[in-house]
C-alpha cells in the first residue's frame, strides 16, 4: 500500500524542459516530480539531459513548475542512486515519506557572503549554509526567498539568476525522533544585497542560531553542511578578481 506523501506543496511539483535561447523554443517534456525524483533523472527517462535550471514558478492551480534548459540526450542516462539511510536506521523500517521545497539565496555584497549557522532543531547544529526556509503553501520560490533571507538576517536583497536546483533523498530521523523518508528540493538563487546591514534574527524560535557576513576568501573556515560544500557557485565567489 502507497503511502501517503505530506508536502509543502500541496499543489505538486512539475518538471518541464525547454528547449532554444532562453527557452524559445518550447517545451518539449512535462512530467510530475514524485516522491524522491531528481529533475535531472526525470527529463533522462524522457530522452533529454538537463543543461540547466531555467526557472521556478507557481502555476495558478497551486503547482510548483521547474523549468530546465534541455537538450537531446546523448549516451547513457544518468544512474538513479540507492536511498541513503542514517546510521541507526535499520533496512526494514519505513518512514513516513516527506517532500518538503525551500528556497536558498547566495547572497553577496560589499561585505561578503551571507551565512547562517543551524540550531538545535535541526541534525546539524553547528554547522552553516545559505538563508533559507521551506515555501508557505501557495508561495512562489522568489517571495519565498525574499521573506526567509528577511526572517533570518535583517537583510533586503536584489534577486538574481536561478542557480541550481538540488534533489536529495534520504531516510532519517527528524528532530523529533519521527523516521521520515525525506526528499528535499532546494531552489537556489543568486542574490545582491546593495545595503548590507548588521545581522537581524527575526525569525526567533525558528532553525537559525546566528548569522554572519562572511569575507569570501573565510568561507572555507566555517564547517558548511554536505549540500553547500558541493555547490560552486558558493566557492566560485573567492576565485572572483579582486576578491
Amino acid at each position: 500500500m502507497t503511502r501517503p506523501v505530506r508536502t509543502n506543496v500541496p499543489g505538486g511539483v512539475h518538471v518541464v524542459g525547454v528547449v532554444g535561447t532562453g527557452g524559445a523554443g518550447g517545451a518539449v517534456a512535462r512530467a510530475r516530480l514524485a516522491h524522491g525524483a531528481d529533475p535531472v533523472h526525470v527529463l533522462a527517462q524522457s530522452g533529454w539531459a538537463a543543461d540547466s535550471a531555467h526557472s521556478a514558478t507557481v502555476r495558478e492551480d497551486g503547482a510548483l513548475e521547474l523549468t530546465y534548459l534541455v537538450s537531446a540526450l546523448d549516451g547513457i542516462p544518468p544512474r538513479v542512486p540507492e536511498v541513503p539511510r542514517d546510521l541507526g536506521v535499520a533496512p526494514d523500517e519505513v518512514g513516513e515519506p516527506y517532500q518538503r521545497v525551500a528556497a536558498y539565496a547566495v547572497v553577496t555584497s560589499e561585505r561578503g557572503v551571507l551565512l547562517t549557522q543551524f540550531n538545535s532543531q535541526t541534525h546539524v547544529a553547528g554547522d552553516w549554509g545559505l538563508p533559507r526556509g521551506g515555501l508557505d503553501d501557495g508561495e512562489s520560490p522568489v517571495a519565498g526567498v525574499h521573506r526567509e533571507v528577511w526572517e533570518e538576517t535583517g537583510q533586503r536583497i536584489d534577486l538574481g539568476d536561478l542557480i541550481t536546483v538540488q534533489s536529495q533523498h534520504w531516510v532519517g530521523r527528524a528532530p523529533s525522533g519521527a523516521l521520515e523518508d525525506f526528499h528535499a528540493v532546494r531552489i537556489v538563487y543568486a542574490a545582491t544585497c546593495p545595503e548590507p546591514t548588521e545581522i537581524v534574527i527575526h525569525d526567533v524560535g525558528g532553525t537559525t542560531s546566528d548569522a554572519r557576513w562572511v569575507p569570501v576568501d573565510r568561507i572555507d573556515d566555517y564547517p558548511l553542511t554536505s549540500s553547500w560544500r558541493r555547490l560552486a557557485a558558493l566557492h566560485d565567489l573567492g576565485e572572483r578578481p579582486g576578491s
